[in-house]
C-alpha cells in the first residue's frame, strides 16, 4: 500500500482512498458518540450551519469544540460524553480541524474518519478493501500535530503489517502539544480524562465511514469483523 501523509493545506487533488485522523478529540468524541448510541454524525462546513441544522431538526444533538455556547448541546470532549445517551439519534459536530479534515476530502471513493480508538477497525477495513493508494490527512497543526501522525503512521503500519508495535506511536501522541494543552487546561471545553480517553488504542470494534447523502456529509459506524470473528454490531453501553 502506497500511503501518503498531507495537511489538509497540501491537499491538491482529491485522492481515492482518504483517512482522515484527529485523535485529540473530534474522532475520538464520534467514536464515543457511536458507542453511546448515535445513528449518524453530520458533520458541519460552520457553527452557523450547525446552528442552521438543528433548527430544522431540533431533535439532532449539535456539538462544538471549545466551551459551551447558546444552541449548542454538547462540547467536543470524549470524556465528557462517555456517559450521555444517544440513543437512535443523530450528532451534529462541527470542530476546528477534524471535520475541516473530512469536507476537503468529501468526493473521495472512501473516507475513513480516524483515531487511536478505532484505529486496528480502520487498518482492517482498509485491508479488506485491498487500497493500493491511501492518503492520510493529518488535520492538526497543518499537517503536523504528532497525536495525528503518529495515529495515521500506526494504521498504516497495520494496513499493511502482521506486527505493528503501537506503544511508540502512543507515546508520541502522548507527548504532543495537543496532550499537553489538554492536560494543562489551556483547551476550553475539555475534560481532565481526555488525553487518557483519545489514547486508548481500539477501544470500539468499528470503522467510521463517511459519505455525501443528500448534500450533507454524514458519518456512520461500520462494523469490520477480526480475524477471531464476526463483531456484531454497534453497542449503546461502555
Amino acid at each position: 500500500m502506497d500511503a501518503r501523509f498531507l495537511g489538509i493545506t497540501a491537499l491538491a487533488e482529491t485522492p481515492s482512498v482518504a483517512v482522515v485522523v484527529d485523535v485529540m478529540r473530534a474522532f475520538t468524541v464520534a467514536a464515543w458518540a457511536f458507542a453511546r448510541g448515535a445513528e449518524k454524525i453530520v458533520l458541519a462546513e460552520s457553527l452557523d450551519e450547525a446552528l442552521a441544522l438543528k433548527d430544522r431538526h431540533p431533535d439532532w444533538v449539535a456539538l462544538k469544540d471549545g466551551p459551551p455556547a447558546p444552541g449548542f448541546d454538547a462540547v467536543n470532549s470524549p470524556a465528557l460524553l462517555r456517559s450521555a445517551g444517544f440513543g437512535g439519534r443523530t450528532v451534529v459536530q462541527k470542530t476546528t480541524a477534524g471535520t475541516v479534515g473530512a469536507l476537503a476530502v468529501k468526493e473521495a471513493s472512501l473516507v475513513l474518519c480516524a483515531g487511536f480508538v478505532v484505529a486496528e477497525a480502520t487498518a482492517r477495513l482498509l485491508r479488506a478493501r485491498e487500497c493500493d493508494s491511501v492518503t492520510f490527512v493529518v488535520t492538526g497543526e497543518d499537517g503536523q500535530a504528532d497525536e495525528d501522525l503518529a495515529c495515521a503512521q500506526y494504521i498504516a503500519g497495520r494496513a499493511t503489517e502482521a506486527v505493528t508495535d503501537a506503544a511508540g506511536f502512543l507515546r508520541r501522541a502522548a507527548g504532543s502539544r495537543a496532550a499537553t494543552e489538554l492536560a494543562e487546561g489551556v483547551r476550553q471545553g475539555a475534560h481532565p480524562d481526555d488525553v487518557a480517553l483519545c489514547l486508548e488504542l481500539d477501544r470500539f470494534p468499528f470503522a467510521m465511514v463517511a459519505t455525501v447523502e443528500d448534500s450533507l456529509m454524514v458519518v456512520r459506524p461500520r462494523a469490520v469483523p477480526s480475524p477471531a470473528g464476526a463483531w456484531s454490531g454497534v453497542t449503546a453501553g461502555d
